[in-house]
C-alpha cells in the first residue's frame, strides 16, 4: 500500500516571464516568454542587462540597463525607443526596482538576448 508523503517546498530562483508590447523589439518580442532569475543579485548588474523592473503605477516591465548613475540608480531604456516608456520619460530608478535579471528567452525562438547594438535588428 503506498502513501503519499509530505512534499518539499522548493523555491525556485527562476521564474518565467512573457512579454508583452513592443518595447523591446527586435531583440524581445510581444509573446516572447523569458526565464529570468529572481535572486538577490549574484554579480553586480552593468550596463547591457535585461532586466524585469517594477517601474511607479506600471506592471512589471523588460528594460535594458543603458548605464548605471554615480548614485547607483539605474538608467533604463527598451530597445524600440519609439515604443518604449522607460527613464527617457520616468528617469532613473532605484536599482531596489529591479525584480530580476533576463537569463535567456525560453519561446518562440530560444536562445540569448542579442545585444542592442544595430546588428540585433535582423535577429
Amino acid at each position: 500500500m503506498g502513501y503519499a508523503s509530505d512534499t518539499i517546498a522548493v523555491r525556485s530562483p527562476l521564474r518565467r516571464v512573457l512579454v508583452t508590447g513592443p518595447s523591446m523589439a527586435p531583440a524581445l518580442r510581444h509573446g516572447d516568454q523569458l526565464l529570468v532569475d529572481v535572486r538577490a543579485v549574484r554579480r553586480p548588474l552593468r550596463a547591457g542587462d535585461v532586466v524585469v523592473v517594477r517601474l511607479a503605477e506600471r506592471p512589471l516591465s523588460v528594460k535594458r540597463i543603458a548605464r548605471i548613475e554615480s548614485d547607483g540608480a539605474l538608467w533604463l531604456e527598451g530597445d524600440n525607443s519609439f515604443g518604449s516608456t522607460d527613464s527617457r520619460d520616468l528617469g532613473a530608478v532605484s536599482s531596489d526596482a529591479v525584480f530580476g535579471r533576463v537569463v535567456l528567452r525560453l519561446w518562440p525562438r530560444p536562445g540569448r538576448i542579442p545585444d542592442a547594438s544595430p546588428s540585433s535588428a535582423a535577429d
